[in-house]
């Protein structure tokens, strides 16, 4: 008989267990969740923007000079990046 007793305390324990792991889980879903409608949300928004000017990225991407361009934009945002670095690290000393 206590061998009865001892295995439903032994399956309410891991039933317990199980219900707190899934609570997590499902918890963690909702994060996920909301952080993949907050990105669907941000590019919706850019692509309203890019065609309510008529601007088409890929044709763009396309002509002469577009990735020139880019790299020229992603070495100006490396030097003002590191020069807001070197400011804020002037104004923690």
């Amino acid at each position: 008989m206590s061998e009865g007793i001892a295995r439903d305390a032994g399956l309410e324990a891991e039933n317990e267990r199980l219900r707190q792991r899934l609570a997590a889980l499902e918890a963690e879903l909702v994060e996920v969740q909301t952080r993949a409608n907050a990105a669907v949300a941000e590019w919706q928004e850019r692509a309203y923007w890019l065609d309510r000017w008529h601007v088409d990225l890929n044709a763009l991407m396309r002509r002469p000079g577009a990735s020139e361009f880019r790299a020229a934009l992603r070495a100006a945002r490396s030097v003002t990046r590191f020069f807001k670095r070197v400011r804020r690290s002037l104004q923690r000393s």
